[in-house]
């Protein structure tokens, strides 16, 4: 039996990025419309990148980015 390769789950590729100590990296959702509704600084807090800190989740999303 030969190798095969493993399939990237493309949704999870697009939202989560890979840093290079291994954290995972992703944007806020809800941020491209009905923002007069937000406060201001809830928007501008949705405009920086943030980590998950949860082990439980690093371990799945992980599973489903095979090559980083």
């Amino acid at each position: 039996m030969g190798r095969y390769k493993l399939k990237t789950k493309k949704g999870v590729s697009k939202r989560f990025k890979l840093t290079k100590s291994g954290k995972i990296k992703y944007h806020c959702g809800g941020k491209s419309h009905l923002q007069s509704s937000k406060k201001s600084s809830r928007v501008r807090s949705m405009r920086r990148a943030r980590t998950i800190d949860e082990s439980k989740e690093i371990s799945f999303i992980k599973r489903m980015l095979p090559y980083g």
